[in-house]
């Protein structure tokens, strides 16, 4: 039978790590709210000016600019969005296993990473897959000077036709216990089937496409690139919201579980100490 001295120690480390997980659970709350007003507040604006742009790349010649060009699928730039941290569950694992899968359907193909998180970097560079970029600390405090300087990045590439397409892997926000991970490309921008706006918005152009699209274009990428940012980062603090949780219940039951073994191994000590004294005391009768 375990000494109770080693039992009560377990009991305070659990106690202890009891404490830590509800303090990371409350600081994961009070971002989580924040981080989800953001992304609330940005989905409308992103969703508006994919329509838009869809609708009105569908309408124009590909050669009027860059970004909407299709060359093909051989050479792909896949954007892996990560956590820094751990202690949140399965967020960084599904993704990394939806971006292996990925880079598996793709396996004949020249597909390179763009890592945002320290999870994901860390993971591969232990893999063979080449990396071209790579950046931290970027959901810690999402800005959109930070999804500026990505899409300007993307954009270049994808202008420089040294990439023929970029997809983007991600959290999608969900809800505190619900976050699914997400696969979508980013460019070249859609263009619609015919049948999906042959009944839709004509448009009167005062200025020449050319001249639009340069401006919304570039804006349009910057927008889905911080949407994504800000889903991520909704996305990590609603998992280690949850995982947080679930541990200090554990930690809970570890410790009521403990403390009951405690108590039968003091009674059993107990229950020893009075069989030895009246046995002493029947013996010297």
């Amino acid at each position: 039978m375990a000494n109770l001295r080693d039992i009560r120690r377990r009991i305070r480390s659990a106690r202890n790590i009891q404490q830590i997980t509800r303090a990371m659970k409350f600081v994961s709350a009070a971002r989580l709210r924040r981080a989800q007003d953001r992304v609330i507040a940005a989905r409308p604006y992103a969703r508006q000016i994919t329509a838009v742009l869809n609708s009105l790349a569908t309408r124009v010649p590909e050669h009027v600019h860059p970004l909407l060009s299709r060359r093909g699928d051989d050479k792909i730039e896949l954007v892996v969005i990560s956590a820094d941290r751990g202690l949140c569950g399965a967020y960084n694992t599904n993704i990394i296993r939806h971006a292996l899968e990925f880079l598996n359907a793709h396996a004949g193909k020249h597909v390179r990473l763009s890592i945002l998180g320290k999870r994901a970097r860390d993971f591969f560079r232990k893999q063979p897959y080449p990396v071209r970029n790579e950046a931290i600390n970027i959901l810690q405090k999402v800005s959109f000077a930070d999804a500026v300087a990505i899409a300007k990045d993307l954009i270049d590439e994808f202008v420089r036709e040294e990439i023929d397409q970029v997809w983007l892997v991600y959290n999608e926000f969900k809800s505190v216990v619900h976050q699914r991970v997400v696969i979508e490309p980013l460019l070249p921008i859609k263009r619609l089937e015919r049948a999906d706006y042959a009944y839709g918005i004509d448009y009167i152009y005062e200025e020449s496409p050319a001249q639009i699209l340069s401006r919304l274009l570039p804006r349009y990428v910057e927008a889905q690139v911080f949407r994504v940012l800000l889903e991520a980062a909704a996305s990590e603090h609603g998992a280690r919201m949850t995982a947080m949780e679930a541990a200090t219940n554990n930690a809970s039951e570890m410790i009521e579980g403990l403390t009951l073994y405690a108590n039968k191994v003091r009674q059993a000590s107990i229950t020893k100490e009075l069989i030895e004294v009246v046995t002493g005391a029947v013996s010297t009768g």
